[in-house]
């Protein structure tokens, strides 16, 4: 798999950044930001994407996989918090 991840960089490089910033918006943005700040964010999670890269391709860690059991995890609790809405309606 890693193999693959440093044939593919550009690859690498998107899925990260979709990732960090699926867990920006989920867990640390709690409030609307003007349109000039919200854009240095993203550039500045650019930045740090291109970071992560750099440790999933050279150093091997396993950047990718930690950010999907990141998410994962997310997508449980929202699905939990979901059905125990939808339960207490009832």
């Amino acid at each position: 798999m890693y193999d693959w991840f440093g044939e593919h960089p550009w690859i690498t490089f998107i899925l990260i950044y979709v990732l960090v910033t699926y867990v920006y918006n989920k867990v640390f943005r709690t409030r609307k930001l003007p349109l000039l700040k919200d854009l240095i964010v993203y550039i500045m999670l650019g930045v740090g994407s291109l970071l992560l890269l750099v440790f999933q391709i050279d150093a091997r860690l396993p950047i990718i996989p930690s950010l999907a059991v990141a998410v994962a995890m997310m997508l449980i609790v929202r699905i939990r918090y979901w059905i125990a809405g939808r339960t207490n309606k009832q």
